[in-house]
């Protein structure tokens, strides 16, 4: 079954004979990484849309929810964890701060942080989306098997291991 990648490596190849197969496989595999993420991205994110969140923001919440009790992390951390700038982080705070799902306060051991916390109403609200966004995670999956699901995994993980080292 083709698709529109095998149509765009097909153009390559007929235009661009020199270039080998190994090269176009590579790029009909990257090509096909990055519509998935492009399709997948809203599918996934209507969870977060039903419930007025962001996707950035459901990821914030997360965060500190799985940081376990008393479900606070300094900015950086969080940054960090979410591979994001610091504006990005101040700018996602200040909407979930405004909804009254996250309280800042200086960290009363180095008054040159903040911690982020989550409130009563963050903690309800990501405790509920969550398992609604799996229950969507899995129902996208369910085109593949049980083994193909494992088998992606194991091959995405040690893609990722590998270009973080690049």
């Amino acid at each position: 079954m083709d698709d529109a990648i095998d149509g765009i490596v097909g153009q390559w190849r007929a235009e661009r004979p020199d270039l080998g197969d190994e090269e176009l496989a590579a790029m009909a595999l990257f090509g096909r990484l990055g519509r998935l993420a492009q399709v997948a991205e809203p599918l996934v994110g209507r969870v977060f849309v039903r419930h007025g969140l962001a996707t950035g923001e459901f990821d914030v919440l997360a965060a500190l929810r799985r940081s376990g009790e008393p479900f606070t992390l300094t900015p950086t951390a969080l940054a960090r964890q979410l591979m994001l700038s610091p504006a990005a982080m101040t700018n996602r705070l200040d909407k979930l701060e405004a909804a009254g799902r996250v309280d800042r306060r200086l960290d009363p051991e180095n008054r040159r942080s903040m911690l982020v916390t989550l409130t009563p109403a963050g903690l309800e609200m990501v405790d509920g989306v969550v398992g609604e966004h799996v229950a969507n995670e899995r129902e996208l999956l369910s085109v593949l098997s049980a083994a193909d699901r494992a088998r992606l995994d194991v091959i995405l993980k040690r893609l990722l291991a590998g270009l973080a080292d690049t």
